[in-house]
């Protein structure tokens, strides 16, 4: 958007790699295990020694399938292999199989939440999804003052699906928030796993500039920002990136007419753009047909069907939560952000405790503070779910009070077991009503003030006593003390 501060419009699309949740490569029966020692998961068709065939690994063209259906892409009948020349170091057979004229995906969309008013949302087109096989990784630099370079060919052929984006998104912002929603949908899928910091999600962002001068519209060049692993680095590239282009222009007054597209780096140390090379244009690569491979047939039978085994969308997790928990919209987009595992944990405390409200707090509140502070997953949560439900049930039926419960919660954090176990071991029993009645009437005694404050209205007055009446016996109920105190001061005129 135009702005005094900003005197220019950002246009950015998307080109995201997304690793498949394969256990072997596109083409061969090679580990696609990450972490393994350098060069030992390889064999000579993932390194494209002569007379290696290639063999489609189907399951890579399923989670490719899931993915472009839930992106609401159109499945052409035919999809063929095509290869991409190019030379890299890490590309040892000087081709990469890729998807030229015919990907598995064509078109689609992604609905965001707009960064610039929650209330809206905002759809993403996208151009297509294809499968590829991975290049290896080159490694610069790496022992210390030596300045050499290595190669590790453990990732050659594992499988990508590259989903290209029109250029629909108009600030880093927007991107982040595009990104953030395709990860969590390929996540819920459970096509990839999208850990960024192992390389299985990788984007390269294309922005140019629009200007408005004189009546006129000016587009800068466009410049590809390639291979960044993490959102911090998108958005932050995105706006570094849109303001060099702006001083740029000024200084050139180059437009996209005069400039073919270029390849720039992200430095994230300099926090700066850096030009590594003009981009080649598709006849550079040469693509040809791969002849090893035969194009794939997907029948109308097999979309179909893989459509309605879809896993349930971000989206719908959200408005489902809403309407069968009777939560707010914002707890309901907490949750579901957090993946399906904590959807999966907050649906079964809210039934086992049949207080899906308080459910939505506690793990809002305790639940994922605990998973942060620990930097653990909703699988080794310490409370299980039903664990939880039970405590969170007691304390509906006004057994325990929020604060014991928080005392007990701790307890299983901390020593597991049951709630049953904990309360025993914190010592944690309940008050006679009569007991709680003598000890309002003697605070009430005490503190005379507080009966004349809640005579006249103050009723939040009881307030300062609960913590008197703690103090004497942790395991009043605040709730009950509270109630019996108004009585007494009622019934007393």
């Amino acid at each position: 958007m135009l702005s005094v501060d900003q005197p220019y419009e950002i246009v950015i699309g998307l080109e995201v790699h997304v690793q498949l949740r394969t256990t072997t490569k596109l083409f061969c029966r090679c580990a696609t295990q990450f972490g393994a020692p350098p060069n030992t998961n390889v064999c000579p068709v993932c390194l494209g020694m002569p007379g290696a065939l290639p063999v489609i690994n189907e399951h890579a063209v399923q989670l490719a399938l899931q993915t472009g259906l839930a992106l609401g892409s159109t499945i052409p009948p035919m999809t063929k292999w095509d290869r991409k020349q190019y030379f890299y170091p890490d590309l040892p057979k000087g081709y990469q199989i890729s998807q030229f004229d015919l990907p598995i995906c064509d078109g689609g969309h992604l609905t965001i939440a707009d960064p610039a008013d929650e209330s809206q949302t905002r759809t993403i087109r996208l151009i297509r999804a294809h499968l590829e096989e991975d290049a290896g990784k080159s490694m610069h630099d790496e022992a210390n003052g030596r300045a050499d370079s290595r190669i590790d060919l453990n990732r050659c052929g594992t499988p990508l699906l590259e989903i290209v984006s029109q250029p629909d998104m108009r600030s880093a912002a927007e991107a982040k928030a595009f990104l953030t929603e395709l990860k969590l949908l390929l996540t819920y899928l459970d096509v990839s796993d999208c850990e960024m910091q192992e390389g299985s999600l990788r984007v390269d962002a294309n922005v140019n500039l629009k200007i408005e001068k004189a009546g006129d519209t000016i587009a800068t060049p466009i410049v590809e920002i390639k291979n960044m692993n993490s959102f911090r680095a998108v958005e932050r590239a995105i706006a570094h990136e849109a303001q060099r282009q702006y001083h740029e222009w000024e200084e050139t007054g180059l437009t996209i007419k005069d400039r073919t597209k270029r390849t720039f780096g992200w430095d994230d140390a300099a926090e700066r753009t850096v030009p590594q090379r003009e981009k080649e244009e598709a006849a550079d690569y040469r693509y040809l047909p791969d002849p090893d491979l035969l194009p794939i047939c997907l029948s109308v039978e097999t979309v179909e069907a893989t459509r309605v085994a879809l896993a349930e969308f971000p989206a719908v997790a959200r408005q489902r939560l809403q309407s069968d928990y009777e939560i707010k919209a914002y707890d309901a987009d907490v949750i579901v952000n957090q993946g399906r595992g904590v959807v999966e944990y907050f649906e079964a405390v809210a039934k086992g405790s049949g207080d899906a409200r308080r459910a939505s707090s506690w793990i809002q509140q305790d639940v994922l503070r605990t998973m942060k502070e620990q930097g653990k997953g909703i699988a080794d949560f310490a409370v299980s779910a039903d664990t939880l439900a039970e405590l969170l049930g007691q304390v509906s039926a006004g057994k325990l009070d929020n604060a014991r419960a928080r005392d007990v919660f701790q307890h299983l954090l901390e020593k597991r077991g049951s709630v049953a176990e904990a309360i025993k071991a914190l010592g944690i029993e309940s008050v006679d009503a009569g007991e709680i009645e003598s000890l309002c009437q003697e605070l009430l005694d005490a503190n005379p003030q507080v009966v004349e404050d809640v005579r006249g209205g103050k009723m939040q007055a009881i307030g300062s006593l609960i913590g008197q009446a703690k103090k004497k016996n942790p395991n009043v109920n605040p709730k009950q003390f509270r109630e019996i105190c108004l009585q007494l001061i009622q019934s007393a005129g």
